[in-house]
């Protein structure tokens, strides 16, 4: 057993016994086996930080290495009533790699692959001494080794990515880490299975493409591994009522990860918050929100507006086909999306193309960013969404029209304002704080239509329905008449109380200059039984 090759299984015993939560993703182990040796045997998985990747890589080099029994330690876990779980349990020499331990104890890339490489050949010489060796390089050594005795190799390599992410103009660097992990790992025999783990998919440079012998499961399609990517709603679930926790509450702060049709909650931010039997902000809080930060005050791209309307809930088509897959290359706004997706800041709907952000947790952390820095129209709209949302449940409509009006002029720089999107976009940043005790909707499907805006009043609160109907140079009354005729209260579906009906029109016509309000605004009580 050593350090690199064939280690141990303490540090998943460490996670999946000793740890006070734990969710079993052993299944995964059901995929790799079922690509050993063939021609999908070069996996990359990218999630977030704090997504379990290394949780994932530590659980592989358990259930492969020779340098183990790990049949106890498996044996009450889920993976252990597969058919393939005995044939590959601790059958492989297993060479594990943390890449990021090694970029720490040097300075250039060449320093830390000769580090690497010196590291893991003299634990192989030892291992497999009765080899007789002509060169030193480590490819050559496992050829070698591969050669005389015919010994399979499992790779694992975890944080792949980070020299992308340390040092990410060094494009040089780069092509000389990506050349030696060709070299090493593809089109090799000996290698059985590789799997790399990292946040960022596999860096792009036209015939450095290169490692393009590797399928990849990123955060726009993680594909067969999207239930292995977090906690799926169902684990979640489970786990609520053992810690008396609201699952509504959990799903409100951590879910939104929509991974084809999969909803996965943030790990990390989930069992803090049942370990800390309260709900705050996890995740965001291992690293400074400059992260963020940097990226959505880029003055490029009209990238201000798109990050205003995904703060106002809106959902944003992107392309993220083009992203070179690194954080310095962006040659669009869709580039700069896409990035997020990967840090986990979005979540990427693949079968709409749109981003939005996923959940309450990561809505503070954009607007933490936001809170200086040119955004003051948008934060004074943000500030002002609760008294809107009072008066409106108070059906004061004059302050309604008002507050709105207000809100689609400060913002008027940002939100380019020709259209019922527009609209829906500054009423939705309008009633902000609704987010809090609402879940809100846009087209939402009910009755004979599609309901504009729909506020669902969540379980732990004892507020009004709201159904708020949009007109573009019509009247506020057309609007409330609308919602009647093509019956969208039926979109609440089991709620039963009273449902505020609003109408919201905008006259984009030039008025006279003593009628200087644009938005007009019509509300209504009626009461589902």
């Amino acid at each position: 057993m050593g350090l690199y090759l064939n280690p141990g299984n303490e540090e998943f015993r460490n996670a999946a016994i000793h740890s006070k939560i734990y969710v079993d993703k052993t299944e995964m182990i059901k995929f790799t086996n079922s690509q050993l040796f063939g021609e999908h045997k070069n996996i990359c998985v990218s999630r977030p930080r704090r997504f379990g990747k290394s949780m994932a890589a530590n659980m592989l080099v358990a259930y492969y290495s020779k340098g183990c029994d790990s049949k106890e330690l498996f044996e009450n876990f889920k993976i252990a009533d597969d058919s393939s779980f005995k044939e590959h349990l601790n059958k492989y020499n297993v060479i594990h790699l943390n890449i990021q331990q090694f970029l720490g104890r040097t300075e250039t890339i060449h320093e830390m692959l000769e580090l690497l490489s010196r590291k893991v050949t003299r634990e192989l010489k030892r291992e497999f001494a009765d080899v007789t060796y002509y060169e030193e390089d480590l490819v050559s050594v496992i050829e070698e080794i591969y050669a005389q005795t015919h010994s399979f190799f499992v790779f694992i390599i975890d944080e792949w990515d980070c020299i992308f992410r340390v040092k990410g103009e060094d494009t040089e660097a780069q092509k000389l880490y990506l050349n030696f992990l060709r070299d090493l790992l593809k089109n090799q025999p000996y290698c059985i299975l590789a799997y790399m783990t990292g946040i960022l998919p596999i860096k792009k440079y036209g015939e450095h493409s290169a490692l393009n012998m590797f399928d990849e499961y990123s955060m726009t399609n993680q594909r067969e591994l999207a239930e292995f990517t977090g906690f799926t709603e169902q684990e979640v679930q489970e786990l609520c009522p053992q810690y008396d926790m609201s699952y509504d509450k959990m799903k409100q702060w951590y879910d939104g990860y929509d991974l084809k049709g999969i909803q996965i909650y943030n790990p990390r931010s989930v069992v803090m918050s049942l370990s800390g039997h309260d709900f705050d902000s996890y995740w965001t809080k291992t690293e400074t929100y400059e992260a963020l930060k940097k990226y959505i005050q880029m003055d490029m791209y009209n990238l201000k507006e798109l990050v205003t309307r995904l703060i106002a809930g809106s959902s944003i088509e992107i392309n993220p086909d083009k992203f070179q897959n690194d954080m310095t290359t962006f040659a669009s706004a869709d580039d700069v999306l896409t990035l997020l997706v990967h840090l986990g800041y979005l979540t990427y709907d693949f079968d709409t193309c749109t981003v939005h952000i996923p959940n309450q947790e990561v809505q503070k952390e954009f607007i933490n960013c936001i809170e200086d820095g040119g955004w003051e129209p948008v934060m004074d709209a943000i500030r002002k969404s609760e008294e809107l949302l009072a008066a409106t449940i108070r059906g004061e409509e004059e302050t309604v029209a008002r507050m709105i009006e207000n809100a689609h002029q400060e913002n008027t720089s940002i939100l380019a304002y020709n259209d019922e999107n527009s609209l829906a976009c500054v009423i939705a940043l309008a009633y902000y704080s609704a987010k809090k005790n609402y879940v809100v909707y846009r087209e939402l499907a009910g009755g004979k239509g599609f309901a504009d805006m729909v506020f669902v009043p969540r379980k732990t609160t004892q507020t009004p329905a709201i159904v708020v109907e949009l007109k573009w140079n019509q009247t506020a009354e057309a609007a409330i008449t609308q919602i009647k005729r093509k019956q969208y209260v039926e979109s609440l579906k089991d709620y039963r109380g009273e449902v505020i009906l609003v109408g919201i029109n905008y006259e984009s016509k030039e008025l006279k200059k003593d009628d200087y309000k644009k938005h007009s605004c019509k509300i209504e009580r009626i009461t589902m039984a």
